[in-house]
This record gives C-alpha cells, structure tokens and sequence, in this order.
C-alpha cells in the first residue's frame, strides 16, 4: 500500500475523502501510543464509513517556534511517512509549519485546516496533544471547537509499557543514553537509522573486520559506543555489530561516524541505501593501546553479539 500523500495548503482533498476519521499529532517514532491512536481511528473509520487518515507537521513545529530547544527526532518526514502507511493509513496530510501558521489562535486551525479543507468527522490525538499559538490549545478546546464545527474530538489515555508512559520525550532521552534495548520496547520495534554506505578509511578491513561507514540523515545518534545492531538491505536482515564514534585509538580526529561490521557475510555495500537497527548497548568507546589489544576487543564483541543473536533468533 502507499498512502495518499496531501499536503496543506497546496492540496485539495479529493472527493472520495469523505467523512475522514483523523488522527493528529507530530508521530515521531510512532512508538507504541501512536499506533493505539491509529487503530482507534481505523476502528471508527469502519464503524462510521469513513476514511481513516492521519495529519502530522512539517517541519517539527519546535524548530519554528522555538528552535534553540527543538530536540532532534527518532525520524525524518520520509521514515515517518513510511511508517504511517505501513500502519496501515491509506491518506496523510502533512500541513506546512510555517512562523504564521505557528501564530493561529486554535479556533483558526480547527476552522480552517480541519473543518473548511479536510471537512473532518473525527479527530483523534493523544493525553497531552496542544495546539495553536502559545500551545494554548489542548484537547478540551479541540472537543469543544469540534461541536461548533460539526466534528467530534476524542482522546487516548496515556500508554503505558511496565512502568513507563510511552512519549516520544521519553524515547529520544534513553536513545540519548544508549538504553536501545528500553527505547525498543517502548517504540515497538528497534530503533533504527537509514543512509548510504560511504567509503571509509580502511581501518576495519587492515584489522581483517571489513565495516560499512554509514551516512545517515537521522539526526538522533545514540552515544559514542559498540552496539549489537542488525542490517536490513533488500528485504534481508543480517546481525551486525557497530561503532558510533571517532576511533580514538587511530586518532581520526572528533567526527562522529558509524561503522558496521556485518556478522557472518561479507556483502560489498558500498554506495548501497541501507537501515540499521539499534539492538543492545554492548559497551563504550575506548582507546587501545596498540592495534592488536583493539582487535582482541572486536573479536570479543562479536562472539558476545553472536550469542546473544544466538537467543533473539534474528
């Protein structure tokens, strides 16, 4: 499937949009909150002869209304897209966060975006979802525009996962902190980054552990460290251990790159578009003193991924 894709204010809806259920927020992630809200939306979208539907923001409304503070995102526009067709979304609108559109009072953006353009029936969003200038619109004011323009407004409890609400916050922070494995169970899934293979210096394969050096266009990297990881590239997925950060022991200088050692193949993925998945934090970045303590240490790390591969199955 691949979901009709509008964007406002360049698009008219089409007419077989009729009576679109919406679910509405910024779905960074689309961790496991999000995707109640989908299934609540497609389940009323049934229910209603509707059409299911999601609208998200670009950019991030953050880096329009406060850019000094705006938090990097687990996804780009395109992995957030491709997720919510995945999700099984047939129709998103992606509305342009302009420094004007971010000074609309809510009424003017219920008024004007959901009721006059996508002339919606019902909109779904999350506990904590605020709208408008200042952010002074929240759910009450949305329930509440919506009886004025013909709509109903609904919201979801917070998600919880063990003890912890779900939020896309809370995800960014333990990915900041290498906590993969929680940041997975929250999500869904693993975290993952996609990008293009890009020729390295030749470090792994003199030290006879050939790696890809990933360039990336996600802008949340989890910290400087050795990772169990697992590529996906054409429809296959192959364990992989990876290095995020500036090789101290060659002393390359401070650019962060990401180096993946595929475990048990030797593809050449040179100029090939690849995503990788965050496993398990296996352990820091060091220095070594010398080149073969460092290749001690890479054989180690690959028979720990090994093993613990060995008890995920993948």
């Amino acid at each position: 499937m691949k979901s009709l894709l509008l964007h406002y204010p360049d698009d008219a809806p089409p007419p077989w949009l009729v009576h679109p259920v919406l679910a509405l927020g910024n779905f960074d992630g689309l961790h496991r909150g999000h995707l109640k809200i989908l299934e609540r939306v497609k389940r009323g979208a049934a229910e209603r002869g509707g059409s299911p539907m999601a609208m998200t923001f670009d950019p991030h409304p953050p880096r329009v209304v406060r850019p000094d503070k705006a938090p990097p995102l687990l996804m780009t526009t395109a992995q957030r897209l491709e997720a919510l067709d995945r999700a099984g979304i047939p129709a998103v609108a992606v509305v342009r966060f302009t420094p004007e559109l971010s000074r609309w009072e809510p009424e003017r953006f219920v008024r004007v975006v959901l009721a006059e353009w996508l002339r919606v029936s019902e909109v779904w969003v999350g506990a904590d979802f605020l709208f408008g200038r200042d952010r002074t619109g929240n759910f009450s004011a949305l329930r509440t525009l919506g009886q004025l323009h013909g709509f109903r407004a609904e919201k979801i409890d917070p998600v919880r996962y063990k003890e912890f609400v779900v939020s896309s916050t809370r995800i960014r922070r333990l990915v900041s902190e290498g906590r993969m494995d929680e940041a997975g169970a929250l999500l869904g899934h693993h975290y993952f980054i996609d990008g293009v293979v890009v020729e390295g210096r030749g470090r792994g394969r003199g030290l006879g552990v050939p790696t890809a050096n990933l360039q990336t266009e996600n802008e949340l990297l989890p910290p400087n460290g050795v990772y169990a990881t697992a590529v996906a590239y054409e429809g296959t997925v192959y364990p992989s251990v990876t290095n995020v950060g500036v090789r101290p022991t060659f002393d390359d200088g401070t650019e962060v790159t990401v180096e993946t050692h595929l475990l048990g193949s030797d593809l050449d993925l040179y100029g090939r578009r690849l995503r990788l998945h965050f496993v398990q934090r296996m352990r820091d970045e060091r220095r070594f003193p010398d080149v073969d303590a460092l290749r001690a240490q890479i054989d180690a790390d690959r028979r720990r991924a090994e093993r613990l591969f060995r008890q995920l199955s993948i």
